[in-house]
């Protein structure tokens, strides 16, 4: 049985920092692109960050750039997002995901983790 899971959630004030952990395990994983997405109460879960097996090519939104650094280990399904200067924007549950298009695609989410950004 597959398990994502994700560490590192918390309360922070506002400009603080906090880093994000995801593993995943239960099979062999190979070429899963891996990403952070996030859902604030009321809010759809939105797109924060992603980076490709091998930990080389990341993709970011707007509102991560210059403050989320998302990285991972080479060819391991395990990564990290480290978030600074957090707003109170930020609040939200953060999931970990793994998936892959092809050949057979697969799609693996986590059970969340809690930020909360204090002013």
């Amino acid at each position: 049985q597959v398990r994502v899971v994700e560490s590192g959630g918390g309360l922070v004030q506002a400009g603080g920092s906090l880093r994000l952990s995801c593993a995943a395990s239960g099979r062999t994983f190979w070429n899963h692109e891996m990403g952070w997405f996030r859902q604030a109460p009321g809010k759809a879960r939105e797109f924060v960050a992603s980076i490709n097996w091998s930990g080389d090519s990341t993709v970011y939104a707007d509102s991560a750039k210059g403050r989320f650094t998302i990285s991972k280990d080479n060819n391991q399904p395990s990564m990290d997002l480290q978030m600074n200067d957090l707003k109170p924007e930020d609040t939200a549950v953060y999931y970990c995901r793994l998936w892959r298009d092809s050949p057979l695609p697969t799609n693996y989410w986590g059970q969340g983790t809690q930020v909360t950004v204090s002013l």
